[in-house]
């Protein structure tokens, strides 16, 4: 599923239609009725971690500060972590998953996204599947056959067409009204209010390092990309407890993760793509081979791993 970087650029693409009226409806979603959303202004757009907040109020009222304030806020959170901005456009093409990888994907998927609502508010909570993705101004196209040789275009979730002439499209999510966004900001590792302190302090539990990472109560953003990425630079063993790992360590993997995770969305922006080191690969980039496994804590979800046993070697 999209991690934090890459829902932070789905955000930058709605807040330019923050203050329009929603002058038209469309899209395949069952659980939530968009026609409600018809005549409606999009007053705010907000991103925690892994999750898209729109909220919506009647035409006719305000806007409100609450877009400006948010303007200003992602403003500044540009600054501190994306200095150079590129156009705003399509994300880039999904990066290919093996069978394993999209079961894990899809089980993981299910396991963060609201499954009821909490009553009718005005916030319209967006979660986005594997392959999620938002679109302005455009529609995404097939780029290959699917199984049975159709070139079948991806069929939108939601569609809002604005009174100013353009939209906005959203693809494989799960939408939910909520009263507000309830995030803590200090969890997103992409959130200028992120707290080191809590992080650092989660590493320490005894569990293996590769679970704690996905833990988005303290790490909310970071998904299994990030997570693969930042223990082969940390040269940390996926499996290693964090209590046995020195502090010294456990902060240069959270300066990593910071990094790692603001140098992608620096790089989306401006419309490069993701070159992993070991995620999906064979081989680490000094030529070791890589191995892989899936992990995951006793009950929960089991995510695929890749690991270089001479770069990372296990701490006995």
């Amino acid at each position: 599923m999209p991690e934090g970087p890459s829902v932070r650029k789905f955000q930058l693409l709605t807040s330019p239609f923050v203050g329009q009226v929603v002058a038209k409806v469309g899209g395949s979603s069952r659980k939530l009725s968009v026609n409600d959303l018809n005549a409606l202004r999009l007053q705010d757009s907000q991103v925690h971690g892994k999750n898209l907040y729109l909220a919506f109020g009647a035409a006719e009222g305000p806007v409100g500060p609450t877009a400006e304030e948010t303007a200003l806020q992602g403003e500044a959170a540009c600054r501190a972590h994306c200095p150079a901005q590129g156009q705003q456009g399509q994300d880039g093409a999904p990066h290919p998953y093996s069978q394993d990888e999209e079961l894990q994907e899809a089980q993981h998927s299910r396991s963060e996204a609201p499954e009821a609502a909490e009553g009718r508010g005005n916030w319209l909570r967006i979660h986005f599947g594997m392959f999620g993705s938002v679109r302005a101004n455009e529609f995404s196209r097939a780029s290959r056959a699917n199984k049975r040789g159709d070139w079948k275009d991806p069929v939108p979730r939601l569609v809002l067409h604005f009174e100013s002439g353009g939209f906005l499209v959203f693809y494989n999510c799960r939408m939910l009204w909520c009263s507000s966004p309830r995030a803590d900001p200090a969890s997103d590792i992409l959130s200028v209010e992120f707290h080191r302190g809590r992080a650092l302090r989660a590493l320490c539990a005894p569990d293996p390092i590769c679970y704690t990472l996905l833990d988005q109560r303290y790490f909310s953003g970071l998904g299994n990309i990030i997570k693969n990425e930042i223990l082969y630079l940390a040269r940390i063993h996926p499996l290693t407890p964090g209590s046995l790992l020195a502090l010294s360590d456990l902060e240069r993997l959270l300066d990593y993760a910071v990094q790692f995770s603001s140098e992608w969305l620096h790089n989306k922006l401006r419309g490069q793509g993701l070159h992993p080191q070991v995620y999906q690969k064979e081989q680490c980039p000094l030529g070791h081979p890589l191995m892989k496994g899936t992990f995951g804590p006793s009950g929960g979800f089991k995510r695929l791993t890749w690991w270089c046993p001479q770069c990372q070697p296990a701490v006995l």
